[in-house]
């Protein structure tokens, strides 16, 4: 008789997460038994006889099954009961991020546990304000006896949070990619000297100690200027200044680590959206802004009422825009903004940056560029207003 291993007090449980701890404990490298029958079947370490355990998954990408294999173990199966379910003990994880504005003092959130830190005094430092300015950030972790596992945490848990930071603070928050590009770049040279031209690997690297600690590091001599919320985010624009944080920051964050999974995963895929924007907008002005109409998109209500139809893109668009960012644009401007989105992702239609236009000031690059601000400030407003009133 077959008896299916995933427990239904796993819901809540971060899928990948799961699946990275199944694989640690009870080995790879995974084998398909006639994928052509079986596509969504796959066996650990391997099919057969020397299976452990055979896992599941929907179209959705979900494990939805995990049965016992000809050779299960049943310690080993224990020992990823115990990571999934363990609660303790908590340390600290920590790793380097990057904000618009340097960072100069330090902030701690007593509830969250969420530490911000002044990168190291030897650390690499961009000489110009209008930059990507390191900063160490330090969160709470769940330990497992297992390093990869702890790892696999500290790395998950350190880019969902700088996700969460680039929609609450000014000038953003953002981490190095997982996969660097190599490209051409310019090494500033002093003084009437022939630039020096070199292949390099998009990369940063700062000493900042052990990755991970049983408490949060000493606070720093300097804390960041704390600013009531409703001035904080009137505040447009590089003033010069160093990173400031809104007072309600520490609640934010709160609030981030109480969504339920599904809110949580739907959080995350509009922060990557918004990243994503603010990381093709050198390459693309129509991906950037294609990027964050999904980011507002990917927070919108799919489900209808009782007797409703499923709404569109389009009115999911509208209806989370009017409930979370109310007043916030014109009612035309939010169909212009949609009616672009459309013609970009639809192929009829860039915008006018992208094609060769190098004036500016035009009508119709003048509002596109416009449209882009306007549709960046909604965008982060309503996700904002969303993290403390989420969709149940």
């Amino acid at each position: 008789m077959t008896t299916d291993l995933l427990r239904s007090s796993w819901t809540d449980v971060d899928p990948g997460e799961l699946l990275f701890v199944i694989l640690q404990r009870i080995g790879g490298p995974g084998q398909y038994d006639n994928v052509e029958k079986n596509p969504n079947t796959f066996y650990l370490p391997l099919a057969g006889a020397l299976c452990r355990i055979k896992l599941s998954f929907s179209d959705s990408k979900q494990i939805v099954a995990i049965e016992r294999g000809p050779s299960f173990d049943d310690d080993l199966w224990n020992q990823v009961v115990q990571d999934v379910e363990s609660a303790g003990p908590r340390i600290f994880g920590r790793d380097c991020s990057f904000s618009g504005f340097r960072v100069t003092g330090s902030w701690r959130g007593e509830l969250s546990g969420v530490q911000i830190l002044p990168p190291p005094p030897d650390a690499p430092v961009p000489p110009i304000e209008v930059s990507e300015h390191p900063f160490i950030l330090e969160f709470p972790l769940i330990q497992s006896d297992l390093w990869p596992i702890t790892n696999f945490r500290r790395i998950r848990q350190h880019r969902q949070l700088t996700l969460l930071l680039n929609v609450l603070l000014a000038g953003g928050a953002t981490v190095q990619p997982s996969r660097p590009r190599h490209l051409w770049a310019i090494v500033p040279m002093e003084g009437p000297c022939e630039p020096e031209v070199k292949w390099v690997q998009e990369y940063y690297f700062a000493k900042i100690g052990d990755v991970v600690r049983n408490e949060l590091s000493p606070e720093g001599s300097v804390s960041l200027e704390v600013v009531d919320p409703e001035t904080y985010y009137a505040i447009g624009g590089h003033d010069g200044g160093g990173l400031r944080v809104p007072a309600d920051l520490d609640d934010s964050i709160c609030c981030f680590t109480k969504l339920s999974r599904a809110n949580r995963e739907n959080f995350c895929r509009a922060g990557f959206w918004l990243d994503m924007a603010a990381r093709q907008w050198t390459t693309s002005f129509s991906a950037s802004f294609a990027s964050l109409v999904i980011a507002i998109e990917a927070l919108g209500e799919r489900r209808p009422g009782a007797g409703k139809r499923t709404p569109g893109t389009n009115e999911r668009f509208r209806n989370f825009i009017d409930r979370f960012a109310p007043g916030a644009s014109l009612e035309s401007r939010r169909k212009e903004m949609y009616a672009l989105r459309s013609e970009i992702l639809h192929g009829s239609g860039l915008m006018e940056m992208d094609q060769g236009a190098h004036f500016g000031w035009t009508p119709p690059e003048r509002n596109e560029e416009e449209l882009m601000r306007e549709l960046g400030r909604l965008a982060r407003i309503a996700i904002r207003n969303w993290l403390k009133n989420p969709t149940p």
